[in-house]
């Protein structure tokens, strides 16, 4: 994307954020009492504020640098969701059989890293567009790729095998990964308070996930 920086919002300063997914439902209360609902978003978006308490000042300015070179809205760029930034669990490295991503059928050479929430019929999928450079991991019917054998666009999430080692028909592909959430700032305006002494906060950095 033209107007996304591949630039991550600095994990230290970032530490003390708050927010998560959200979704918009429209619900419709009959006569009877009963109720219709409806998702008008086919995904969620996810909502943070990476608000600072009182800092010292060279943080504080580190904050106005990186949402003056985003031009405030204009750019986008990579936050890193502590909760959710993994194919698998938190505490374990990413495995190759994470997350199932498509199925062989000897000519498709290209597929898009995603993200499965919960089981069953009601599961989640969730396209995941920025992978963290060199963690993808990939497997056929359960068995590790050499990295040779494929490569990932870390700005797109597609993964792209290499000619002699397109998946045959049948075969289930899987990836392990690390990734961050596309995001731009929510306001061209931010506020900084600077009444302590040698410190300073800023009460609002509001940050919004951008959808691929």
């Amino acid at each position: 994307m033209a107007d996304f920086h591949e630039v991550r919002f600095p994990l230290d300063i970032a530490r003390g954020a708050r927010g998560g997914p959200e979704r918009q439902t429209q619900i419709v209360t009959l006569a009877s009492g009963r109720e219709v609902r409806n998702s008008r978003w086919a995904h969620s978006r996810r909502r943070y504020d990476a608000g600072l308490g009182v800092r010292g000042l060279d943080a504080l300015a580190a904050v106005v640098s990186f949402f003056e070179q985003r031009r405030g809205r204009l750019y986008g760029f990579r936050w890193r969701d502590r909760l959710d930034w993994k194919s698998g669990p938190l505490a374990q490295e990413p495995a190759a059989t994470d997350q199932v991503i498509g199925v062989g059928d000897g000519a498709t050479v290209t597929f898009q890293l995603c993200k499965a929430y919960g089981e069953g019929a009601s599961v989640y999928s969730r396209t995941i567009a920025k992978p963290c450079d060199g963690t993808v991991r990939i497997a056929l019917d359960g068995v590790a790729q050499a990295p040779e054998t494929f490569s990932c666009d870390p700005a797109t999430g597609l993964v792209t095998f290499e000619p002699g080692s397109i998946p045959p028909p049948g075969a289930i592909i899987s990836a392990g990964f690390a990734f961050d959430v596309p995001v731009r700032f929510d306001s061209d305006t931010i506020e900084v308070d600077l009444s302590a002494f040698e410190a300073g906060e800023i009460p609002r950095i509001p940050v919004i996930e951008i959808i691929p």
